[in-house]
């Protein structure tokens, strides 16, 4: 461990079986991931970078009981709440949360997907039906965390489109699975596509990923998660869009490598500010694998917001650092447990971190599908997802492989 005076974020002193990896020198540095976990890492790295900022760090988050810890039980109910109609699109053609509001070909089904979007996909039984949920009480549990993963720590990272989270807790676009391995010099992003059709925890049915924010919150997504994985989540960080916006142009906007053109952007290094940025990594209608090509494209975004974020001109940059600080904390709620002093620590302890550290993967899939009643969906892979669970768990995610989810097209071997 690289803080031996602070156990607040480990679960175990030392790996049994494991040597520790030798540490490089050299000035801080950290990572992120679209739009929670680019604030998460912020705050982590800077924190221990530049001390003086954690009292604009410390007014800028906000705790909330996001693991549902307090009571030990989640009280099933439905967010149906939505932004004022008046508000939905913007003068720029743009929707109330950025993405392009006429976005997709009517001929293939784009205005149908869309306007599926605007619904929370319903909780099916066995037999496909709906399932009313509303009052259900789900326990809080939490699985066993397994010895040889030492102080690996798991963090559930939400980007939602609400502007309120105390009005209503929105739509989560973004669901990310970060582990940051016990050594604190590898850490693992696992972007989950929100059409990925899974049990909902305590319901006895079945629907999108996202749907079990839409029904129960930042606790029932995580006790949705947990049992998919097998690994204890320790702790949950949420942001909305306009955090997004605001850090991208905190740095100066970003220069992206665009694999693949669709929804108004060519293929090749395009510069974009915060406004473009939320735009790209929202599209999907247009693009060859839909949600999962979405998926590709924050992780394309994410990668030049952390080669900004790292390079020279941020990093000296007293004013631009500070500012990218602030917008990256503003609006962002963490859980209880997670204290600003925990985030210093971890992040001196991540000071080694460079870009090859960071690893990104899809939640395992291996096929897109329409069900009858929740929409479309994306088929999980279970053995490739017990695989992933197992590397999480055990904390060997350097020799995970994922051969399973398809790179192109929409199917697999279901």
């Amino acid at each position: 461990m690289a803080y031996d005076d602070d156990t607040s974020l480990g679960h175990a002193r030392g790996r049994p079986g494991r040597g520790r990896r030798r540490r490089r020198g050299g000035p801080v540095r950290f990572v992120a991931w679209a739009v929670g976990g680019l604030a998460l890492l912020a705050v982590l790295v800077v924190a221990g970078y530049a001390f003086y900022l954690q009292d604009t760090v410390s007014d800028n988050i906000t705790h909330e009981d996001l693991k549902a810890d307090r009571d030990g039980v989640i009280t099933i109910a439905p967010d149906g709440a939505r932004q004022p109609a008046g508000d939905e699109e913007g003068d720029d053609g743009t929707d109330a949360t950025g993405g392009d509001a006429g976005t997709g070909d009517p001929a293939d089904g784009g205005e149908a997907e869309a306007a599926e979007d605007e619904q929370d996909a319903p909780i099916v039984g066995e037999d496909g039906q709906p399932i009313d949920v509303t009052g259900i009480e789900v326990p809080v549990s939490v699985p066993e965390r397994d010895p040889s993963s030492g102080d690996a720590l798991n963090f559930l990272v939400i980007g939602t489109d609400s502007r309120d989270l105390s009005v209503e807790r929105g739509r989560s676009d973004v669901i990310v699975l970060m582990h940051v391995n016990d050594e604190r010099d590898r850490v693992d992003l696992v972007h989950f596509p929100r059409d990925l059709f899974v049990p909902i925890a305590g319901t006895g049915g079945s629907s999108k990923i996202n749907a079990a924010y839409a029904y129960g919150g930042a606790p029932l997504l995580m006790q949705t998660l947990q049992p998919l994985v097998d690994v204890p989540i320790d702790h949950v960080v949420m942001v909305n869009f306009e955090s997004f916006k605001a850090m991208t142009d905190a740095i100066g906007g970003v220069d992206v490598q665009v694999t693949e053109a669709g929804g108004g952007f060519s293929a090749g290094v395009q510069h974009m500010n915060g406004e473009e940025g939320l735009r790209f990594v929202r599209e999907r209608y247009s693009l060859s694998q839909g949600d999962i090509s979405r998926g590709e494209r924050q992780m394309q975004f994410v990668k030049a917001v952390m080669l900004k974020a790292l390079s020279r001109e941020t990093l000296t940059n007293p004013v631009r650092l500070a500012n990218f600080v602030d917008a990256a904390t503003t609006n962002l709620t963490v859980d209880e447990d997670l204290r600003v002093g925990d985030m210093r620590n971890l992040g001196f302890a991540m000071r080694d971190v460079r870009g090859g550290d960071v690893h990104f993967w899809s939640g395992p899939w291996c096929g897109i599908d329409s069900h009858p009643v929740a929409g479309s969906i994306v088929v999980m892979a279970e053995s490739q997802m017990a695989e992933l669970g197992q590397h999480l768990r055990t904390d060997t995610m350097e020799d995970y492989r994922d051969d399973v989810s398809p790179t192109s097209g929409f199917s697999g071997g279901c």
